[in-house]
Order: C-alpha cells, then sequence, then structure tokens
C-alpha cells in the first residue's frame, strides 16, 4: 500500500491546471509548450522554492504511468508507411552520425575534466523530444506536410535509438542478457501487433459503439496495452519506456487505415489531461536548482550544453537532407531535432544512481533540455514560416508527404 502525501498530490493537480490555464491565456504563436511550464511551475512549488509540494512512492508511481503514456504518443505518431524509404533511411543515418558527434565530444568534455563519463553524457546530447514536440507539431499544422515527415522520422529515431541504448547499455551490467530479453520482448511485441490488427478488423464495430457510451471500450483496452507492456519491460529488467514506446506503434498498426478523430481525442484526455502532467510537475520538483545556481561552472555547462545539442542533433540535418529540404527547413529540422527533455531527464537520473554524473552537471543537462524545449521549436516554427512564405507555390499549400513516403505497403 502507498503511504499517499495528499497535500503534495493536490498541488500538482493544482500546478497541472494552472499550466495549461498560463499557456491557453498567451497568443499561440509565443505561448510556450505547456510541459515547460509543468517543468518551471514543478521547480517553484517543490523543495528547493516554496517547499509546497516533494515526491512520495504514489506521486512517482503516477509520474512513470505519466512517461509511460507520453513514449506512447510518441510511437502512436509513427506511421510506417508514411516514413519509410528516404525519411526513414536518412533519419537512421543522422542518428549514428549524431551519436558518433556526441560521444566524440563526450570524450572531450571527459577529457578536459568538464563531465564524469563520456557514455552518459553522449547519449544525452543524441537524443530527440518528438513525444514533447509532437503537440506542437499538431497545433501548428505541421504534422501532415512533407517536412513533418522528415521530422516524425528523425524523431522517432532520435527517440528510440536512446531507448535502445538506456535498455543495452545504461541500466544494465549484462548486454548480452538484456539483448536476449529484448528480442523475446520484440518477438511478444510482433505478435500482439498481429493479434490486434486481427481483432481491430473484426471487432472495430463493436469498440466504436462504444466510443460514446459509459464503456469506453477501446480506450480502456489501450490503456491496457500500454500499461501492461510497460509493466511486462519493467518485470523483464528494461526500460519504461520501452513498453510504451511499442504499446504506441502497436496501437498505430492495429487502427491502420481507421480514422478515429473521437478515439484519439480521449487518449490524448487521459495522458496530457491527467497523467503526463505528473512526470513533467515532478521531475521540476526533483530539479537540482541548487546544484544549478552553485556558481558560475554550472550554468556556463548549460549554455554549452544547449549549443552542443544544437551541434550532434542540428549538422546532420544540415547536411543530409539538402536533396530533400531547402535551406530554411533543414535549419528548422535542425532546431526541432535538438529539442530534448524526457530522455535527458531519464538518462541523467540513470547516471546519477550509478554514480557516473555530477549533480551539477544533471542539473547543467536537464536546464540546457528545458531551455531547449523553450526555445528551439520556436525557431524552428520561424523558419518554417519563412520557409512557405518563400517557396510554397500558390496559396502557400505543401504536399502531404514526399511519394516514397506516402506509398501504400
Amino acid at each position: 500500500m502507498f503511504d499517499v502525501d495528499q497535500q503534495s498530490f493536490l498541488v500538482i493537480v493544482v500546478v497541472a491546471a494552472v499550466a495549461a490555464v498560463t499557456v491557453a491565456a498567451v497568443p499561440a504563436r509565443v505561448a510556450p509548450p505547456v510541459v515547460v511550464v509543468e517543468l518551471l511551475l514543478g521547480i517553484v512549488v517543490g523543495p528547493q522554492v516554496l517547499d509546497l509540494a516533494d515526491t512520495d512512492d504514489f506521486i512517482q508511481f503516477m509520474a512513470n504511468l505519466g512517461l509511460g503514456l507520453l513514449f506512447f504518443f510518441a510511437g502512436y505518431e509513427i506511421e510506417f508507411d508514411r516514413i519509410k524509404g528516404s525519411p526513414l533511411k536518412l533519419a537512421g543515418i543522422g542518428w549514428l552520425l549524431s551519436l558518433a558527434l556526441a560521444y566524440g565530444l563526450g570524450g572531450l568534455l571527459a577529457a578536459a575534466g568538464i563531465v564524469l563519463s563520456l557514455l552518459y553524457t553522449g547519449s544525452a546530447l543524441a537524443t530527440t523530444a518528438i513525444g514533447t514536440l509532437i503537440p506542437i507539431m499538431r497545433d501548428s499544422g505541421e504534422l501532415p506536410t512533407r517536412f513533418g515527415t522528415f521530422l516524425l522520422a528523425a524523431g522517432a529515431v532520435g527517440e528510440f535509438g536512446p531507448i535502445l541504448l538506456i535498455t543495452l547499455v545504461l541500466s544494465t551490467s549484462q548486454p548480452l542478457t538484456e539483448a536476449l530479453v529484448l528480442v523475446a520482448f520484440v518477438i511478444l511485441a510482433i505478435g500482439l501487433a498481429v493479434a490486434s490488427m486481427r481483432l481491430s478488423t473484426r471487432g472495430w464495430p463493436v469498440v466504436e459503439r462504444t466510443l460514446e457510451s459509459s464503456s469506453q471500450l477501446g480506450v480502456r483496452l489501450t490503456v491496457l496495452l500500454v500499461f501492461g507492456l510497460v509493466a511486462l519491460a519493467g518485470s523483464l529488467g528494461l526500460d519504461i519506456l520501452l513498453g510504451g514506446f511499442v504499446a504506441g506503434m502497436i496501437t498505430r498498426t492495429a487502427l491502420r487505415g481507421r480514422e478515429v478523430p473521437i478515439f484519439e481525442s480521449k487518449l490524448t484526455a487521459v495522458g496530457f489531461g491527467f497523467l503526463i502532467p505528473f512526470f513533467f510537475i515532478t521531475s521540476g520538483m526533483k530539479f537540482d536548482l541548487d546544484a544549478l545556481l552553485a556558481g558560475p561552472g554550472p550554468l556556463l555547462k548549460m549554455v554549452l550544453f544547449l549549443a552542443l545539442f544544437l551541434i550532434v542533433r542540428g549538422v546532420p540535418a544540415l547536411v543530409l537532407y539538402r536533396r530533400e529540404l531547402g535551406s530554411r527547413d533543414r535549419m528548422a529540422l535542425a532546431f526541432f531535432s535538438a529539442t530534448q527533455l524526457p530522455l535527458v531527464v531519464a538518462i541523467t537520473t540513470i547516471a546519477l544512481d550509478a554514480g557516473k554524473m555530477r549533480s551539477s552537471t544533471a542539473a547543467a543537462l536537464v536546464g540546457a533540455a528545458i531551455l531547449s524545449t523553450l526555445i528551439f521549436p520556436f525557431v524552428g516554427l520561424a523558419l518554417r514560416r519563412g520557409a512557405q512564405a518563400a517557396d510554397a507555390p500558390g496559396d502557400g499549400a505543401e504536399p502531404a508527404a514526399p511519394a516514397a513516403a506516402s506509398a501504400p505497403a
């Protein structure tokens, strides 16, 4: 049984509501991502500022559920029929290039004594917060565009690749054993995907009839799939991020070819309206503000890491997409790809627990990730608007997706 800190729980719920009101009150063009507001308010109400709330086992449990759902949405937005071909190939090459850059730069930082481990620091530099970007892209109308296809592919690989690193390398001392467990998990996931497709074909009319009823069969089955795979991944010693991500991909595969805006709206309400804010607010509450403000060193490291995010994830976008995107779109892709947050929090937490990272370095990395989420998407959207104004034909519309990416399976 959990011993619930009711005051802290209520404070988190209030903060989630305040964050939503704050973002809604700001004009859309300058409104910050709600996750950033949640993080910042979490810092304010946490132990190091107002000390109104703290984490306990129950609140951490809720935060883990929110993290699982966050990565569910990241996996759910990946349409392999859409990103296959050139977008997925370029994304894979780009992430490997990012990883090489990240470990090279991490090695230089470790040699200079700025960080303790090139492995953990480098891995944190080579991520992309596609789960955080998706609401921004959806609200701005970028998801269905050709540019959105390349970003989805880059973000999917930039999130799934680091999840595999966490699972196989960063959070285990037995990578071979973990690899075998991962293979077994993937086989099980493929089996679930095939079964889900067959069941959805036969049972979709029943699910559709319940979308407006109190039984909410579709939502309940999806929640069962998400939390079931999260629990399975955790019990197998894999990272829970993997369970949520795979659950999202399975759900997308099962619903292939169906228009389900009502269903998606209900899932979004459960995730972003309730559980996901727990993850971001508690992450803010646990943020080591004292370590970041201990002197000029951590603040300088934060600025350095922010620049390195852009170099590590931005350079591949500028170099590899010259035949696919114009210069402004490549720069926009660089800024979007360099937006980081949830995986940086996860990797720094693992590194701190393993004694491979100083608190000041972890605070600087998370601080840089918060800044990247606050700054880079706005820069990317501004560059996209400039590119559309300069390059879009006629009424400024662009094709929904590249030909190679939209071919039928």
